[in-house]
């Protein structure tokens, strides 16, 4: 298995995982105000290093919040677009080192890939920080494992 074979299993469970998440979301009678701020800071934060990638102005800020409406628009343009990166690139994209600014005005240059591998961990971190706040508030978050998006794409339950 390449790197890009990971990194595509990565932004496939990505997409996974962001809908499942927008799923539970739907069926609250309402969610909570910090779970919102954390998946809506997830969603930014693909959005934000697509636009580095690609060389384009953010639609978002990092902190931004949205509601549920507009995080699964948001969903639909970043989770997507971040898979067609991964499914696009080739080696010298992969090493592409990309030079951008941070939210707190730090410069930097880092490799396509590790930005890519950056943003799904990331999401996956605070994704986890959502199902917390979500038991907290005396919901049941859903279980976004990578190994649960695995065992549900061979159709294995437990």
């Amino acid at each position: 298995m390449t790197g890009n074979d990971v990194l595509k299993n990565l932004s496939e469970y990505n997409i996974w995982a962001n809908q499942t998440m927008l799923d539970v979301f739907s069926k609250l009678p309402q969610v909570p105000n910090n779970s919102l701020r954390l998946f809506s800071h997830a969603l930014n934060a693909q959005a934000i290093w697509i636009a580095r990638i690609t060389g384009t102005q953010s639609p978002v800020k990092v902190w931004q919040e949205h509601n549920l409406e507009e995080l699964k628009a948001l969903h639909k343009n970043a989770s997507y677009k971040i898979a067609e990166l991964v499914a696009n690139a080739d080696e010298a994209e992969f090493n592409r080192l990309i030079d951008y600014t941070n939210s707190q005005g730090n410069k930097y240059s880092t490799r396509v890939l590790d930005i890519l591998t950056h943003a799904f961990n990331h999401a996956t971190y605070h994704r986890a920080q959502v199902a917390t706040d979500l038991r907290k508030n005396g919901y049941t978050p859903p279980n976004t494992d990578y190994v649960t998006y695995v065992r549900e794409l061979m159709g294995q339950v437990f």
